[in-house]
């Protein structure tokens, strides 16, 4: 904070330093701002006041019969758009303004300016518009009004019969168009009639339901037959693989499996159970022992002969050996009913195959002439509905046209007529001295600062430290004497008198223009 106090400090002393040469500069700032202040050319402005009256007593005895635009929205928008090049180059002529313009560049830049400068301002809901324009010619700002509010007045609106007899023209040129159309349709329709008068679909629904069923039974009848298939293929394998099992195990010397001997097999259980028996109670060499398992090998030996004989039997013949064994009769028996099964469900799925097809063949007409049928009904129906809401429509437009050629759209009113302030409204003169007073004043004090920085003085000892970064040995101090004292204090007086006579100079002079301002009013 102190390092910032010493910063502005400097800066005051070395604007003070050159404070006559910032004075000079604000003397003749502010005397070439006053020249040109007073130099600006006065501005007169014109104004005139406009109503306009959207309402009349034939609109809502008409409502619902006639077309009723909205009127408001159509004089606001006339309003904002009044302003335009056309309307400027009519007012231009109208005004008798470009009897000095000796060039095209010269018109442009005279459109730009009245472009820029003509207002259009709304008094808000009550349709009350004003128009203003500021010239330094109060005459010729008069006629810019008085040919603005001419061209208000004559653009009111003034196409709206121009408007109404090209929608007339062009409704009866759709009426022409769809009258044909309908006509055509209605050929159509009749001619449809009697090409299909013996074919009426009255059970749409209840086919397309009907198609849908047998579709249903016909793939759950696929279903069926493939998986019945498919079962008769496994016993096939099934019964393949046991008559090979059989054949391969007659080839071999373990045969017992395949041929059994129930009998035999019985009698060598029962005595194994006794043989079980009698070694629990006596020994090997007891004689029922003994007698025993004699018996034993007897029964085994004449199991082998009987196998042996079944299996010399079966190699010579080894279909009848497939067919005798009860798992290869099981297995035929599987097949043959797989196959029953097959065969029945085939039948089935043909059956409903064609039903299926016999359906759908007889549904794809009715489908078909009831499109068609509903298209041209459509178009018929879409072709008079066009043709009926146009001929409302032309009415209307003729009732409207009638209207507008009784009533009229709108009805403007010059409420106040052009008319030129008599004292100038631009520019506040007054206030321009009071900034030329400002910026004079801001230039002299940026002159002095200017040159304070361009010429830096070290006002102090510590300024002088930072600057050239080196210890300094000692300060001198200046004695100053009273004789300049006294010349300091004349010098002081006398840049207080040269600095209060401009702002004296500029207060009588913005006196004097408020004095003459309310003269003039």
């Amino acid at each position: 904070m102190d390092e910032l106090i010493s910063q502005v400090s400097n800066f005051a002393k070395g604007a003070w330093k050159y404070r006559w040469w910032g004075l000079l500069a604000a003397w003749i700032v502010a005397i070439v701002g006053s020249a040109v202040v007073l130099r600006i050319p006065d501005k007169y402005e014109a104004s005139a006041r406009i109503f306009v009256d959207t309402q009349s007593i034939l609109k809502p005895l008409m409502s619902g019969l006639a077309v009723q635009p909205n009127v408001n929205q159509q004089v606001a928008m006339l309003s904002r758009t009044l302003i335009s090049r056309p309307n400027v180059e009519k007012l231009i002529r109208m005004a008798d303004l470009d009897l000095k313009t000796q060039s095209p560049a010269e018109r442009e830049k005279m459109i730009d300016s009245l472009m820029g400068e003509l207002q259009i301002r709304s008094a808000g809901r009550d349709n009350l518009y004003t128009i203003t324009y500021q010239d330094s010619v109060p005459q010729r700002a008069q006629r810019v009004v008085q040919s603005l509010v001419s061209i208000f007045v004559e653009s009111s609106l003034g196409d709206s019969r121009k408007d109404t007899e090209a929608a007339q023209k062009f409704i009866a040129d759709q009426i022409r168009m769809y009258e044909a159309r309908l006509q055509e349709a209605e050929t159509r329709l009749k001619d449809f009639r009697l090409r299909n008068i013996e074919m009426q679909s009255q059970a749409g629904p209840d086919a397309a339901a009907r198609i849908g069923e047998l579709a249903g039974q016909y793939n759950q009848a696929r279903l069926e037959l493939i998986e019945a298939e498919r079962a008769r293929d496994t016993a096939k394998r099934q019964l393949d693989a046991e008559r090979a099992a059989i054949a391969t195990a007659a080839k071999s010397a373990d045969a017992s499996r395949l041929f059994p001997t129930p009998q035999l097999d019985a009698r060598l259980d029962e005595q194994k159970r006794a043989l079980d028996t009698l070694l629990q109670r006596f020994t090997d060499e007891h004689p029922d022992v003994v007698a025993t398992r004699r018996a034993i090998k007897e029964l085994e030996a004449q199991k082998h002969r009987e196998v042996e004989e079944q299996r010399k039997a079966a190699m010579a013949n080894p279909a009848s050996a497939a067919t005798s064994s009860p798992v290869t009769q099981e297995l035929g028996r599987l097949l043959a009913t797989a196959e029953v099964q097959v065969a029945s469900l085939s039948a089935r799925v043909a059956e409903y195959k064609s039903r299926y097809e016999r359906a759908q063949e007889q549904a794809k007409t009715a489908p078909q002439i009831e499109a068609e049928f509903a298209q041209l009904n459509r178009d018929y129906a879409i072709n008079k509905k066009n043709y009926e809401d146009l001929v409302a429509r032309r009415e209307s437009a003729s009732l409207t046209g009638n209207l507008d050629s009784v009533a009229g759209v709108a009805d403007f009113r010059l409420i106040d007529p052009p008319r030129v302030s008599p004292r100038p409204v631009a520019p506040n003169r007054s206030l321009l001295l009071l900034g030329a007073l400002i910026v004079s004043l801001g230039a002299g004090v940026a002159v002095a600062i200017g040159l304070g920085q361009v010429r830096p003085v070290f006002h102090n000892a510590q300024s002088l430290r930072h600057a050239v970064g080196l210890p300094l040995l000692g300060v001198v101090t200046l004695m100053i004497s009273e004789e300049a004292k006294q010349q300091e204090r004349r010098n002081l007086l006398k840049f207080a008198v040269a600095s209060g006579s401009l702002v004296v100079c500029f207060g009588l002079g913005i006196g004097l223009m408020a004095v003459m301002a309310s003269r003039v009013a």
